[in-house]
């Protein structure tokens, strides 16, 4: 049976109504994304306050500890209890995290919207992440994926001003989605729910709505995924990550088109649904 930590099942308001006052004078009530405090506790021992959604606290906070390498597998880890009355969340690890107050010395902020921070330098270990070389993505898989992205119900839709992040198979089928207010939180729920789940990202494929920074990049890598997808662009940066754990990147993505930055060789085009959607027209 596999192994997981006691948690929590805590929940959250995703939105809050605020009365609002328009060009013309008039009033009306609009829902905006709710925005909360999340201070993590590791042993007792203060580490981060993320700034969240509240949607999956519990993943979020498992998939913040593995993506900063503070933890090395979920069998570490023997709780996760979230308390909403005082906005923090209580890790209780097996046997502690080693050299903890070194390893967390030095933190560098991201470009995530929220202001994400990571522990550590931003290059340290990606040269010893190894990807899948055989991994393939049909080019009819990627718009199966934005398509399903289109019609996704969302806070976005309802409330705007947050970040979407989503996994998919191989074969373009959605595993997870999650909103949170910054793109870093959204991944980190992701990874933490696929290490609940036992989920390998080998023959997976990640999408999100933000940029495709070096943290994205790195996040993706270190969960073992070949593919990243945004409907936005990438950094120099971000470019130069997925070039040396090669990553195919696709940026811009949207209705039938997108831009493959990376690893070209992993993606198979079939012209012949260009040349379809032409005949349409």
């Amino acid at each position: 049976m596999r192994y997981r930590p006691l948690l929590s099942e805590a929940s959250a308001s995703f939105t809050h109504d605020v009365e609002v006052v328009d060009e013309r004078g008039r009033r009306s009530t609009i829902a905006i994304p709710a925005e909360r405090p999340l201070t993590v506790y590791v042993d007792k021992r203060e580490l981060v306050t993320l700034m969240t959604l509240g949607g999956s606290p519990e993943a979020l906070t498992l998939g913040y500890l593995r993506n900063q390498r503070l933890v090395g597998t979920i069998e570490d880890i023997a709780s996760v209890q979230v308390d909403w009355a005082v906005d923090a969340v209580a890790v209780t690890t097996h046997n502690g995290i080693a050299d903890v107050e070194q390893r967390t010395s030095k933190k560098v902020v991201t470009t995530g919207c929220g202001q994400g921070s990571v522990f550590g330098g931003l290059m340290d270990e990606v040269d010893q992440i190894s990807l899948p070389p055989d991994a393939r993505l049909c080019q009819s898989t990627v718009y199966k994926i934005v398509e399903t992205i289109r019609t996704q119900q969302s806070i976005y839709k309802q409330a705007g001003s947050v970040h979407g992040c989503a996994l998919f198979s191989g074969d373009g089928e959605l595993l997870y989605f999650i909103e949170d207010v910054g793109r870093h939180n959204a991944v980190d729920a992701i990874a933490g729910k696929m290490w609940l789940d036992d989920m390998r990202g080998a023959d997976k494929v990640f999408y999100t709505t933000g940029r495709l920074t070096s943290e994205m990049v790195i996040k993706g890598a270190q969960m073992g995924i070949p593919f990243l997808l945004s409907r936005s662009g990438t950094t120099q940066m971000g470019h130069m990550v997925a070039e040396r754990v090669g990553m195919s990147l696709l940026a811009r993505c949207t209705g039938k088109h997108f831009l493959l930055l990376t690893a070209h060789h992993r993606l198979e085009f079939e012209p012949h649904l260009l040349d379809a959607a032409l005949k349409q027209v």
